[in-house]
């Protein structure tokens, strides 16, 4: 059962890694990310919500802790979705799935600032060598021609931030309830909070459009179907196997962009990616001993 959670948390990133680059292509024919990260989320939600009602019976009873946190990872998975798509649409594929996976930095931060975890000097090393991979990533060594964008290296930091947001409130929504009824919740209020941003003539356009099709892929892939895959393999493996598992995702991303967009990566951009992803590797294995 461990090599089939394996398989399924790898498949989950996978799929992840492949939304980013459907969005990236809706993108390049004029949606604007707000809508494309709408409809992956409505997709999204009625894939849980079918699959809450097929396990119907086999859900808990419902508390106002439980709502408080499913709509605090709600916030999170909306501003994950949004701002990758920002950062997407201001640099590439690469250095926005890059850049999104910073999140175990911030929850280590915040985990300081509240006095949940203790510093150490392995803590603060991989921190430095984040920070030192994001430098290599975005050109900012050299101001006169940095390769990243301001907007894109925020918008990918504050999809890291949001996805930490997500992971925090999904973890104590889930030690209340079912995985499936949290997902239905959080998605609910994703839908709601993206709905008042959206341009609604422009999200009612999509109907009617030739893209319908790229947009439920995006859904079913990027949130329906990936989340449904990595909530049931986890079960079955460690977190640290997960943490190492799930970096399939920016792997995958930036082989999309290079592959089939042609985005193209310089060396040094590809080693800062590289440090990142093996940092946060490390840190991810090492927390979850």
């Amino acid at each position: 059962m461990k090599f089939a959670g394996i398989g399924l948390v790898m498949l989950a990133a996978i799929c992840w890694g492949i939304s980013g680059g459907i969005a990236d292509v809706l993108m390049n024919k004029g949606w604007d990310p707000i809508v494309i990260s709408l409809y992956r989320g409505v997709v999204g939600f009625i894939c849980f919500l079918v699959w809450f009602l097929l396990r119907f019976r086999q859900n808990r009873g419902h508390s106002t802790r439980l709502y408080i946190w499913s709509l605090v990872a709600g916030v999170g998975v909306a501003g994950n979705f949004t701002f990758y798509f920002l950062s997407i649409e201001a640099s590439s594929v690469a250095v926005a799935a890059t850049l999104m996976y910073t999140a175990p930095v911030f929850v280590l931060l915040i985990s300081f600032l509240l006095r949940i975890e203790h510093s150490t000097w392995f803590k603060w090393g991989c921190i430095t060598g984040v920070l030192f991979g994001i430098i290599l990533l975005t050109g900012a060594y050299n101001t006169e021609s940095i390769s990243v964008s301001f907007l894109g290296m925020a918008a990918g930091l504050a999809a890291g931030l949001s996805y930490a947001l997500f992971i925090f409130g999904f973890k104590n929504a889930s030690s209340i309830g079912n995985p499936h009824t949290t997902l239905t919740i959080a998605f609910f209020s994703f839908c709601l909070i993206l709905f008042f941003f959206t341009d609604k003539d422009e999200a009612a356009s999509v109907l009617a459009s030739s893209d319908i099709g790229w947009f439920l892929l995006l859904g079913i892939l990027g949130a329906g179907l990936s989340f449904i895959l990595y909530v049931t393999g986890i079960r079955w493996t460690t977190p640290a196997n997960a943490s190492m598992v799930a970096m399939v995702e920016p792997v995958t991303a930036s082989l999309f962009g290079v592959l089939v967009i042609g985005d193209h990566l310089t060396t040094i951009q590809t080693f800062g990616m590289v440090v990142i992803l093996v940092t946060i590797t490390v840190l991810s294995v090492k927390q979850s001993d």
